[in-house]
Order: structure tokens, then sequence, then C-alpha cells
């Protein structure tokens, strides 16, 4: 079973205002810290359809791991928890840059729609914040893209190849242990209606990750909110 590791850069978005008098200024939602990532994600590669034999259907069995553990900072897989960190702290200046940008015209936002509200409207102020508004939006645009594209390159050099690392082992322990079939639980939650504690084998799984490959160097501290 050859898995691969999907890393989903998932970005902030702008969310423009409804009223069209004041639509030159959107309200983004703050950039996090770093944009969060999807945790790795084995998939199955396809197979090519074997010609029908009269041979009998080969036992299967079915095992869930939860992926969302693998970032978490207590009991996650040390080596991608420390190389997401280290990628946030990189990008933390240019990220609390983008994130004051993004506070700037929420609260340009505000102002216009109490201008809008008055009766009657200073149309004169109200053009010159709406300017503001549009100058200010650029810059925002322009700088939470380059940071998001820069943010995905970084990822793509440190956090990459240890999600191939983590996707390769995790195909070895499931067959280790028989299983033909791993589902991620974390993408079906919604669908699944029970389960037997004893097909889950994150823990287990990442134990093991983690007996095998330590923690290279002491990890950084994290980033503050």
């Amino acid at each position: 079973m050859k898995r691969t590791l999907l890393i989903i850069a998932t970005v902030g978005w702008i969310a423009a205002i409804g009223n069209s008098a004041i639509a030159q200024v959107a309200r983004p939602t703050p950039t996090p810290l770093a944009p969060p990532r999807s945790t790795p994600t084995p998939v199955t590669q396809p197979r090519p359809t074997p010609t029908p034999t009269n041979a009998p259907v080969p036992q299967s069995k079915i095992a869930v791991v939860d992926t969302s553990m693998f970032g978490n900072e207590k009991n996650g897989i040390y080596r991608f928890v420390d190389a997401t960190r280290m990628v946030a702290n990189e990008f933390k200046a240019r990220s609390d840059e983008v994130n004051n940008l993004a506070n700037r015209l929420n609260a340009l936002a505000n102002e216009l729609d109490t201008l809008m509200k008055a009766n009657p409207v200073n149309q004169t102020v109200l053009d010159a914040k709406q300017q503001q508004g549009a100058t200010l939006q650029t810059e925002y645009n322009t700088k939470k893209a380059k940071l998001d594209e820069d943010v995905g390159k970084r990822y793509d050099q440190v956090v990459s190849p240890i999600s191939r690392q983590i996707g390769a082992a995790l195909d070895q322990f499931a067959t280790q242990r028989g299983v033909t079939m791993t589902l991620d639980v974390s993408k079906l939650l919604p669908a699944i209606l029970t389960i037997v504690p004893s097909v889950d084998l994150t823990q287990a799984f990442i134990n093991e990750f983690n007996s095998k490959n330590p923690r290279t160097a002491t990890p950084a501290t994290p980033p503050k909110p």
C-alpha cells in the first residue's frame, strides 16, 4: 500500500462587506500565526483492476488512524510538531504584520459603516475613508499573498520530507499487522456511528514512530498567541 501525505496549506480569506457603498473595504479574517496545515493523511494509490479469477476473496482487516493527532503538541509525532513549529516561528513577524493590517481594515470598515448611517452622510469624509481603505486593502492583499506563497514553499522544504516519512512508516506499520485498509477517522467522523477501540491504531503508531525517530534537537519554544 503506497501512500503519500497531503500537506494542504489552509490560509485566511477576505470577506467583503455586503453594503455596496462601502464595498471598497473588506473585512479580512486575521492571518493565524502560521497558516494552519492539515496533518499528513495517507492515501492509497489506485491499483489496476485484476483480471477476474475463481480465486477466493482474501480476508480484509480495516483499521483507523486519526491523523489530526499527529500535530498534537504533547501526544503527537514530535518531528512533525517541531517542523511545523519551526516554520511558524520563522514567519511570525510577517504573520503579525498581516494580522495588524487585517485589524486596521476591520476597524476602518466599522468606521465606514457608522458614516453610512449618519444623517446626513458626509460624502467628503466617506470618500476619503473609502480611498484609505482601498489603499490599505491593496497592501494587505499583496503582503498576504506573498506570505502565503513563502510559507507554502517553506512547508514543502521542511515538513514534506517528514510527511513522506510518516506515510511510509504508516504503510509498513499497517502491513506488519495484517491491515488491508487504513481509514483516516478525522476525515470520516460524521459518517462513523460506532467504532471498536481496538481498531484505532493512532496512538500505537505515534508511539512507535517517535521511538524509532526521536527528536533531533530540543524543540523550539512555541510561539505565543
